[in-house]
């Protein structure tokens, strides 16, 4: 499992290294036959994080509930994010997989709820949720940096 974090961890410093340079507007496009922009797919992989961890264990998540409304699978942008808030999700991906780390070492994650996803992927403990958590951020990372192809 120790494995799949430090992906996870990996993932996030590429998707962070991935908009370093870009300016906020160029961030916030969305472009032509786009749904979404680089901002909402790294919002959306932190968000998903704390709804697969946190809420399918019955805990409490560490985001407020405006922030998983904002960029929960269904959503799209629906206003600018600013750069205090891109800092702050960029603080938050990097802690929330740290926060991760100890409450797995602490076994906290013993209440799960079974949950399908839209792979047709069955989660059913915190180790299976960890897994497909490393192949959903892989494709988002993937879809902003074909977003970054088209905006920049």
């Amino acid at each position: 499992m120790e494995k799949n974090l430090e992906t996870i961890l990996a993932t996030r410093k590429m998707f962070i290294k991935l908009m370093d340079g870009l300016s906020i507007e160029t961030l916030n496009k969305v472009p032509q036959d786009f749904n979404n922009n680089i901002i909402w797919n790294f919002g959306h992989v932190i968000m998903t994080q704390q709804v697969l961890c946190y809420k399918l264990a019955n805990l409490p998540m560490h985001v407020a509930d405006s922030y998983i409304a904002k960029y929960s699978k269904g959503s799209k942008p629906e206003s600018f994010i600013d750069a205090k808030e891109l800092d702050y999700l960029k603080e938050l991906a990097i802690s929330s997989v740290d926060q991760l780390i100890v409450d797995m070492s602490n076994n906290i994650f013993d209440n799960f709820t079974t949950y399908a996803t839209s792979f047709g992927v069955e989660l059913t403990c915190i180790d299976d949720v960890v897994k497909f958590i490393g192949m959903h951020e892989g494709m988002h990372i993937g879809y902003a940096m074909a977003l970054k192809r088209v905006v920049n």
